[in-house]
């Protein structure tokens, strides 16, 4: 896996640190796959960019709609050629 780590401030003002596995658009999201250790079986997770329009810094939430994280996961899938198990 490429070392591209990103940071979030959570809702605490706690730092998060996460692996960059992929990203893709979807409709006019972004968003990304993403797992907190750098290891094969890790735990994946997708985040969606919902920053708004003109912002300087990027807001990114869990998916937690099933239907999109379904069709975000087959994207994801698609693009790491099902080496990941994602949801």
């Amino acid at each position: 896996m490429e070392e591209n780590k990103i940071r979030f401030i959570n809702e605490d003002g706690q730092t998060e640190e996460f692996f960059v596995i992929e990203q893709t658009k979807l409709g006019d999201f972004n968003y990304l796959l993403v797992t907190e250790k750098d290891e094969d079986d890790a735990e994946a997770y997708i985040l969606k960019d919902v920053s708004e329009e003109g912002s300087a810094d990027s807001v990114y939430e869990f998916v937690e709609d099933d239907t999109e994280l379904d069709a975000v996961a087959d994207i994801f899938a698609e693009l790491l050629d099902g080496e990941a198990d994602i949801i």
